[in-house]
């Protein structure tokens, strides 16, 4: 299995809008927007980085009582496999792409479909990986259930899960590849 993190070649890796104040993050947020339009992360809503804070207030409490190694205060973000959406996300798009050995699994956490709709209260159709944050034996066994979403979903036809996000709670490989 392989962890891709798409970015914006101009910007470079593992620049997380979380890491910033709320001020900091808001203001390049909006300065995305001006200088890139045609960006996915331009077309995000004015409470994004509310929401995105309060998703991962969520997903870190739900990890530690999973009992995840957390070693940083927010997580970066990977996903499993390719996706085809998200590498045309950013105008100069690149990725990385890491084995999943390189990573202590402890300090990972998935959820089925970006954390933020998975989470959402208006996402609520059911299905069983809604509302959940998954371990990697725990993704292992959804995946086998239902396949890759960027497989079966990767327009969103059938619902906002397109790929399988991957929360990392530590720098220890992601420095290596800064």
């Amino acid at each position: 299995m392989y962890l891709y993190h798409y970015f914006d070649k101009t910007i470079g890796p593992f620049r997380n809008l979380s890491d910033l104040s709320m001020d900091k993050a808001k203001n390049i947020l909006n300065t995305i927007k001006k200088t890139k339009p045609n960006s996915q992360s331009a077309q995000r809503d004015d409470k994004y980085i509310e929401h995105r804070r309060y998703c991962e207030n969520i997903i870190r409490s739900e990890f530690i009582k999973k009992g995840g190694i957390i070693t940083r205060t927010v997580p970066h973000y990977l996903v499993v496999e390719h996706s085809p959406w998200l590498s045309t996300w950013f105008e100069n798009c690149d990725f990385i792409k890491i084995p999943i050995e390189e990573f202590n699994i402890n300090t990972l956490s998935f959820t089925y479909g970006d954390s933020m709709p998975t989470f959402s209260p208006i996402c609520d159709d059911g299905k069983e990986y809604r509302h959940q944050l998954y371990l990697y034996n725990e993704i292992l066994k959804i995946i086998n259930k239902y396949g890759l979403p960027q497989d079966w979903n990767n327009d969103g036809k059938y619902g906002p899960e397109r790929y399988i996000e991957v929360h990392v709670w530590s720098d220890e490989t992601i420095n290596k590849y800064r």
